[in-house]
């Protein structure tokens, strides 16, 4: 019986326990999360008894086995241990890597904050999801209202033909027409804000949409640093 069978085996017959054991039930006097716990350790309680039983023609193989496993155990507890750090540090790489991408931290308040990177075009951008689609936004705070691209209209299920353009904007690519909207909803995180007035610029005109000042205002906090900027709910 190889070590792998073994492991199986035990996981199985603990799973099986949990499984057809009252939810009040105690089990070899342990409450049923209490068991699971010291269940997931018995196999590597096993693997290392396993490892030492194999090698005990030789002490120094026996030790050489019982040290690997203990770190081996150690790396598994600190990991477990320190999993919300990991996985803050993991969010904040991806968020570094993927400008756009928002990371949520609580600040010292207690109050959830969006982050977002500077991009290496040196602007600040979002990934916003607007009536349910992911759409991805330059924040320009010079812009006065949520400014979305005629293709990025299509794509939340707007038609553009059907639109009036009746508002005049400057844009990257000149003076252009925009046709003035509601937007159901838009949200970055757990930012959320419903009926959101917005514009939608003439096809060609505008090349990536815009997060303005009729979403930025409504925000507590927005507060911009070199490499990073902050908003608060």
């Amino acid at each position: 019986m190889n070590r792998l069978t073994i492991v199986l085996a035990i996981l199985g017959f603990g799973l099986a326990v949990l499984v057809f054991t009252d939810g009040n039930s105690r089990i070899l006097g342990l409450q049923k999360d209490e068991f699971g716990r010291f269940v997931m350790l018995l196999p590597f309680a096993a693997m290392l008894s396993v490892g030492i039983l194999a090698s005990r023609r030789s002490l120094g193989e026996s030790m050489r086995q019982m040290m690997i496993w203990l770190l081996i155990l150690l790396a598994l507890v600190t990991a477990y241990l320190y999993r919300n750090d990991m996985q803050a540090v993991g969010d904040r790489l991806l968020a570094g890597l993927l400008p756009g991408r928002a990371m949520v931290v609580s600040s010292q308040d207690g109050e959830q904050e969006v982050i977002l990177y500077k991009a290496m075009n040196g602007h600040f951008q979002a990934d916003a999801t607007v009536n349910g689609q992911s759409i991805g936004m330059l924040v320009d705070t010079g812009a006065s209202m949520v400014a979305l691209s005629h293709e990025d209209a299509e794509r939340i299920g707007i038609n553009p033909e059907n639109l009036t353009y009746s508002v005049t904007v400057m844009t990257a690519n000149g003076i252009a027409r925009a046709a003035p909207v509601t937007l159901s909803e838009i949200a970055i995180g757990p930012i959320i804000r419903r009926n959101l007035p917005a514009t939608v610029a003439e096809q060609g005109k505008l090349d990536q949409s815009l997060l303005g000042m009729s979403f930025l205002s409504t925000l507590s906090s927005l507060q911009m640093q070199t490499d990073e900027l902050r908003l608060r709910n």
